[in-house]
């Protein structure tokens, strides 16, 4: 991926989780997870997959998730509706944390305060589920679940995900309601509905 970025936009600047940055400071770049999801991916589990970003300014355009066991792929592009397999899909509508479900990569992500906000939220919810990586964001997107709650994240792990969601209608936030960018702390916020995601906050913040 690098070597084709290199070729193609060789002013642009590129974040990895393998091989560092380059030109970080540049007006466009690539950030990429070429394996989203290493301890799934080493235990058999296909709940993986490639990541690819593009940023502007700092700001997520363009994302990529794509999953090559299961041939899924999501793309979402900043103004545009996101696709699934090349077919348009957006987040359910869920006006009310107690028939959301919930899902985080794992409980071992979140210390000392952040635990506890975590458990709060996990305590309001219908269902917390775990160990989806990349995948969770997808299936937000698709409609088939309702918030994603992470910590301690690169930008290489949520990147992709903020165009994918957006315009499948959803929102992606920071634990402030902050817009995700390359300078955001890693603590993460997705929701397919823009209710619970206000709901959300109040208990991360409480």
């Amino acid at each position: 991926m690098r070597s084709l970025i290199e070729r193609r936009f060789p002013e642009h600047g590129i974040i990895g989780e393998e091989f560092g940055r380059v030109r970080d400071d540049a007006e466009f770049v690539w950030v990429l997870d070429p394996i989203d999801g290493t301890k799934s991916f080493i235990s058999g589990v296909p709940l993986f997959g490639t990541l690819i970003a593009l940023t502007h300014k700092g700001r997520p355009i363009l994302g990529i998730i794509d999953q090559p066991i299961s041939r899924e792929r999501w793309v979402g592009v900043a103004g545009r509706t996101t696709s699934f397999n090349g077919a348009v899909v957006y987040s359910r509508a869920c006006s009310e944390l107690a028939t959301a479900t919930l899902f985080a990569t794992t409980p071992d992500m979140f210390k000392g305060a952040d635990a506890d906000a975590f458990a709060r939220v996990s305590a309001s919810v219908k269902l917390t589920r775990f160990g989806a990586d990349c995948y969770a964001h997808g299936l937000v997107a698709c409609g088939f679940i309702d918030l994603v709650l992470e910590a301690g994240l690169k930008p290489y792990d949520f990147c992709a995900m903020v165009p994918i969601v957006e315009g499948a209608g959803g929102i992606a936030t920071d634990w402030r309601g902050a817009d995700l960018d390359l300078a955001s702390d890693g603590r993460i916020l997705v929701a397919g509905d823009r209710r619970i995601h206000r709901a959300a906050l109040e208990l991360i913040g409480a």
